[in-house]
């Protein structure tokens, strides 16, 4: 006898059942805050491309953070403005997760650039004398291209097994699709669905562990050397503040997970957990190296004042 269990081929996302009354304002807010993401960005990506002083190990990571802030922002925007003029609020099961796809591995893909970028100013402060034959240019593509591959094969495999399973539900509480939501519809829970999520978290996990240790190895380093820590704040500090923003940003995903489905929580407040980690490192991370980093400031002043004459870049009154 054949089981009783629909065939699931859309969900509904009830995360903006309670916007009706202000929609168009938080479109036009969202709208602003795409193009913002994609302003600062584009600027980062296009400034470290088009002058060859700055392809640098540093910037060539830096580059790609913010070519992953922008495919994962890609993931979410379009269909969240979508949904806010639209009385209806469903999304099909591929559309559903290839949009957990698309998050999940572009949050992957920060972590992972994090680190190589992590790695290299380690080797750049306290190994100065050997840095250029320890990053060289196929060390740098290696890196590059493996901090892109291993996060999208392990989502990839992530998504193959939810997609897998027989699911007995179709409304996800919330304004996007992630795969641990989708996961949490199946009928029963299976071996792979247990062992490669918690396989991907510990991964991650332990890169976060080498982040910190680096940073600890780091300050241990540059506290007794005025040279070093003009370094260290200079190039060091940037990169610190990106991972905390990117973490405790993940944190109030994380939360919103654990206490989301709470009614003491407003829906308000459970799609500000939910949007947080989409909305402000994308826009915090390029304007924390564009105005630290003299090189890309510099660049991008240059670039203003020379082709666009723009006076308030210039300083001119």
């Amino acid at each position: 006898m054949m089981d009783n269990v629909s065939v699931i081929t859309m969900f509904t996302l009830s995360g903006l059942n309670g916007t009706a009354n202000y929609r168009v304002t938080v479109f036009a807010l969202t709208l602003l805050c795409y193009f913002v993401i994609w302003l600062v960005n584009l600027t980062i990506i296009v400034t470290i491309i088009v002058d060859k002083s700055l392809h640098e190990p540093m910037y060539i990571f830096l580059c790609n953070l913010c070519i992953s802030g922008l495919y994962g922002t890609a993931g979410f925007y379009p269909k969240f403005l979508n949904d806010l003029l639209s009385p209806t609020h469903v999304i099909s099961y591929t559309g559903c997760l290839l949009q957990g796809f698309v998050l999940h591995s572009a949050v992957c893909a920060d972590f992972s650039i994090l680190v190589v970028m992590a790695y290299d100013r380690y080797v750049a402060i306290c190994q100065p004398l050997v840095y250029h034959s320890v990053m060289t240019k196929e060390k740098i593509r290696m890196f590059v291209f493996f901090s892109w591959l291993v996060p999208l094969y392990l989502v990839f495999m992530s998504t193959i097994t939810t997609s897998l399973s027989r699911l007995c539900g179709s409304h996800i509480p919330k304004i996007y699709c992630v795969n641990f939501l989708v996961g949490k519809l199946a009928c029963s829970a299976s071996i792979a669905n247990i062992v490669i999520p918690a396989f991907n978290y510990t991964f991650y996990f332990l890169q976060t562990i080498f982040i910190v240790w680096s940073y600890m190895y780091l300050i241990k380093t540059c506290i007794f050397s005025s040279v070093n820590r003009s370094k260290f704040m200079q190039t060091c500090l940037p990169h610190l503040l990106c991972l905390i923003v990117i973490v405790v940003c993940l944190m109030f995903d994380l939360l919103y997970m654990r206490f989301g489905s709470k009614q003491s929580v407003s829906q308000s407040v459970q799609n500000f957990m939910a949007i947080v980690f989409l909305f402000i490192p994308p826009i915090i991370n390029p304007l924390i190296y564009g105005f630290k980093l003299t090189q890309i400031r510099n660049t991008v002043v240059h670039f203003l004042c020379g082709k666009y004459k723009l006076k308030f870049f210039c300083g001119e009154n």
